[in-house]
């Protein structure tokens, strides 16, 4: 069968019987938001575990705060090429067998971080290991739309971006926790042997794909995608909230372990509960988001991130965490809306489209992250503010410019009038 022949197939597979797929409050949906809850949480622990610990690393192998940061943004950049050919290899074997096995080749090169001997070699793993943990942000939003009712989507998806915060919280405190005890090399290793575990949960509960069709992996469904305005926009709109999330995460360790602040590492670690304020905003944006509509949720989470960003300038402790409090609610919202709106546009090749979208988005944490370094060594934390309110602008434009699919009215829950 052709490329195109298989996409109409998927495509009718996609909307056949949407009875049959998981709805709210089912068995199995509960199932399937356990399972992509606890992928999220292990990928992220493993993804972010060296954030917290970059001025440590700074000190331990005498690195800038820009180089340091590399740690973050090798992962996230080997992460983002690996997201499409991933999703292409979904596509073909099927997205619960990508899942699981690039999360089984994920667990040893975790294991491996904290027994580096030396920077490059810290970097070389990380990279690696950005590469082995594509596969569950790869296929997980393709896997949701093909699996999940369209009236539970939204939540659907909030709640996996949930995971994700708890994973990218807990992959930050536990390691900077146990660093001030033992060391950065026993702060790694207790977050490697915690993501171990945790993806032993997710191959005993993840349910097998029911509504996924083989297709041949191709250009085709890349080409379609990028095409197509409203997913350009989407793409640039996950690319630049991102630069700005990890630039702020990355460089507010400095800030607050140096003068006026003076803080200690445990102290620094402490700031990145406020990843659970993006635990209850995915969940509750998406759910919003199928009620109301995508864009205007999607342009006050846009926002309302620019105003926490704003209120971290000041040089007061409250008022940084204030601000980082409102800063991670407003972006892990729009994320989530963002990342679901891609999964829902899409009529065919879901897994090319989430994979793109990822692709974009980890490219703005890898090359955006260490942008923002630059941007902190020659002006500071005003300068960082600076930089991340322009990318802001242009996440808010391009979604401002988003219109509805003709796919998006044949599949998705009708919004309120007006609203999109």
């Amino acid at each position: 069968m052709s490329h195109c022949g298989e996409d109409m197939v998927s495509s009718l597979v996609s909307t056949l019987s949407p009875e049959e797929r998981h709805r709210r409050d089912s068995p199995g949906l509960r199932r399937v938001n356990l399972a992509l809850f606890i992928a999220g949480l292990t990928t992220f622990i493993s993804l972010y575990s060296a954030q917290a610990l970059l001025p440590a690393l700074s000190r331990a192998f005498h690195v800038s705060p820009a180089g340091s940061s590399l740690l973050v943004s090798l992962a996230t950049g080997t992460l983002a090429l690996a997201v499409i050919p991933v999703s292409a290899l979904s596509e073909r074997f099927g997205r619960t067998r990508v899942m699981l096995v690039s999360s089984a080749i994920a667990v040893p090169l975790g294991l491996l971080v904290p027994l580096c001997p030396s920077f490059p070699a810290l970097a070389a793993v990380r990279a690696l290991q950005g590469i082995a943990l594509a596969g569950v942000p790869a296929v997980a939003m393709a896997y949701l739309a093909e699996e999940v009712h369209p009236e539970a989507f939204g939540g659907a998806m909030g709640r996996y971006i949930a995971g994700n915060t708890i994973g990218g919280l807990a992959g930050r405190l536990l390691p900077g926790f146990v660093t001030d005890l033992a060391g950065w090399r026993w702060g790694l290793a207790v977050t490697a042997l915690a993501s171990a575990l945790l993806t032993v949960a997710f191959w005993a509960l993840l349910p097998r794909s029911r509504f996924f069709t083989p297709s041949r992996p191709g250009l085709g469904g890349l080409l379609r995608h990028l095409r197509d305005p409203g997913m350009r926009r989407l793409y640039v709109v996950g690319l630049v909230l991102m630069a700005t999330f990890v630039t702020v995460y990355n460089y507010l360790g400095y800030r607050l372990i140096a003068a006026p602040f003076g803080l200690p590492q445990t102290v620094v670690a402490l700031l990145f509960i406020m990843y659970l304020a993006g635990t209850f905003s995915s969940p509750m944006a998406g759910s919003l988001a199928d009620r109301i509509g995508r864009r205007p949720v999607l342009l006050g989470a846009c926002l309302v991130t620019a105003g926490g960003l704003l209120l971290t300038l000041p040089d007061s402790l409250p008022a940084v965490a204030a601000g980082l409090l409102v800063m991670t609610t407003g972006f892990f919202a729009a994320h989530s809306v963002a990342s679901g709106w891609v999964g829902r546009r899409a009529a065919t090749a879901r897994a090319h489209a989430s994979g793109l979208y990822l692709f974009f988005y980890y490219l703005g944490s890898s090359v955006g992250g260490s942008a923002g370094g630059l941007a902190y060594e020659h002006g500071r934390w005003p300068s960082t503010v600076a930089y991340g309110l322009v990318l802001l602008a242009v996440a808010f434009a391009a979604a401002l410019g988003v219109r509805v699919s003709a796919g998006e009215k044949r599949t998705a829950p009708s919004p309120s009038p007006g609203s999109e």
